[in-house]
């Protein structure tokens, strides 16, 4: 993994806890399960826990007692990562037992296959996968069989492994990054909201509405592109723990996977090597916000812009987009060094609509500002190049979805990354750095091969992929759905870039 930003730029410029454990040496450190098994448990699970266990102290996990793991409220103490083996009534499910929703991972273990079928659709998995998360209030699953185990999480993710017992490097390299950050919506005092402040009259506006359409329309017959999993839809055990999902999903009618989002444009200042610098430097007579990065051994100093991201709303049906509706500003304002983030939601958009901000925020910010870092650097190396010049005239593009494109399918000038790290969840700090970092190392990729950089491709482990540069969104959707790319021209805004 690259260190090319160091921690503390990153809980600076994009709220990162400084103790967000990035490497999987340090997620063992810091986990702390326990095991809370069910009334009676099959000889099977006992059999696989008592092998987790063991596998688990290999590694340096210590797993703690119910005694060691609890409060003395009885609860579990925040941070705790709860083992829950077996079939619980509802008065002794381990969600009864944690401190506050968003700080205990539960993890299911059920002696049984996973509700799964090959001939299963993405959505049909997701759907299947979601509706025992909620039946049972775990936030991951695992299914043991007499020749296999399985893990299963929120995001729609299935990883299996042939198996009956977790080997050392299963439980190290998959489930113990899994276990170590949980996925949150970001909280209201993280951003600013600011209602019917999207201004969609102006004709950016509309050429940017355009391309999303046209991408939506591409996207709408890939069964690849997660729809939307309705909450009312879910079975719930009693109307209590339906209200601890609403409030889990901060009172989300469903949960959509995936984002398309419109970076707009933003001129950047030519980067600067260290030594040959001021401490602060001053563009024209504007002292700007600035990080050091790594680049191939040298350090320079980067000016940190401001960046503004058109982005789905939460929640919205991706392949059948209203533009009216579903589209939201989000941006990253720097004030003394520290990122503040926003949201705008449309001018006269409909008060029963719900705008929340994306799972997906701080990764969607983290990819702009690694763009704009990005030109920036490429700005000073190579000042001919095309991508800083494009992003300041026409932005860049993002796809997110829950799939991996064939590699023939990548678009030329875009450098790919990501497939070596940790398979953390969607939505995670991690998950954000990763994007930042992995720009960084795209870009020194391009510039080792002497290549054209327009963009980069992040893989992310039993997660999906972002496909992050020069194209339109509708030219990414083409290039993505090959069978169905006729007639796809880029938009006013965006630019051609082929």
């Amino acid at each position: 993994m690259s260190n090319s930003i160091s921690y503390d730029s990153l809980h600076h410029l994009l709220g990162i806890p400084l103790d967000t454990p990035m490497e999987i040496d340090e997620m063992c450190k810091r986990l702390k399960p326990v095991i809370y098994p069910a009334p009676e448990l099959s000889a099977r699970l006992e059999r696989f826990c008592r092998a987790l266990a063991a596998t688990m102290h290999e590694l340096g996990i210590a797993v703690l007692s119910e005694e060691e793991a609890s409060g003395d409220n009885g609860r579990f103490a925040p941070g705790t990562v709860i083992l829950a083996p077996g079939y619980f009534p509802d008065s002794m499910l381990a969600i009864n037992k944690v401190t506050t929703l968003y700080n205990n991972i539960i993890v299911g273990i059920y002696d049984e296959p996973a509700p799964l079928t090959p001939d299963s659709l993405p959505q049909e998995r997701l759907d299947a996968i979601v509706g025992r998360l909620a039946r049972d209030m775990v936030h991951v699953l695992v299914f043991v069989t007499d020749h296999s185990w399985t893990i299963c999480t929120m995001n729609g993710g299935v990883v299996a492994f042939s198996t009956p017992l977790p080997s050392r490097e299963d439980v190290r390299n998959t489930l113990v990054p899994k276990l170590t950050a949980q996925v949150v919506p970001p909280r209201a005092e993280e951003l600013d909201i600011e209602h019917g402040a999207l201004q969609t009259g102006t004709a950016e506006f509309k050429a940017v509405a355009e391309d999303f359409l046209q991408c939506s329309d591409l996207w709408s017959s890939n069964a690849c592109l997660l729809t939307h999993t309705s909450t009312e839809r879910l079975e719930y055990r009693n109307d209590f723990y339906k209200r601890i999902v609403a409030r889990y999903l901060d009172q989300r009618s469903g949960m959509s996977y995936g984002f398309f989002a419109r970076q707009l444009p933003v001129a950047v200042h030519p980067a600067l090597f260290l030594e040959e610098s001021n401490s602060t430097p001053e563009y024209g007579e504007k002292i700007l916000n600035t990080i050091r990065i790594r680049v191939q051994g040298r350090i320079m100093l980067v000016a940190v812009p401001e960046v503004r991201i058109i982005t789905t709303r939460s929640g919205c049906r991706k392949n059948h987009l209203d533009v009216k509706n579903d589209l939201v500003e989000i941006g990253l304002i720097q004030h003394n060094g520290r990122g503040r983030a926003y949201l705008k939601t449309p001018t006269g958009y409909s008060p029963e609509i719900v705008a929340k901000p994306s799972f997906d925020t701080l990764t969607i910010l983290a990819h702009a500002l690694g763009n704009a870092l990005t030109a920036s650097i490429l700005m000073r190396l190579r000042p001919k190049a095309r991508f800083p010049h494009h992003l300041a005239r026409f932005g860049a593009t993002m796809t997110h979805w829950h799939d991996y494109p064939d590699t023939e399918l990548l678009p030329k000038g875009y450098h790919l990354h990501g497939a070596e790290n940790p398979p953390v969840a969607c939505s995670t700090p991690q998950s954000a750095a990763y994007s930042l970092l992995g720009k960084i190392a795209a870009l020194e990729m391009a510039l080792e091969q002497g290549t054209t950089y327009r963009g980069d491709v992040h893989v992310e482990p039993c997660h999906g992929t972002n496909i992050v540069g020069m194209l339109s969104l509708a030219e990414t959707a083409g290039l993505m759905n090959p069978a169905l790319q006729f007639g796809v021209h880029s938009s006013s805004a965006a630019g051609h870039s082929m």
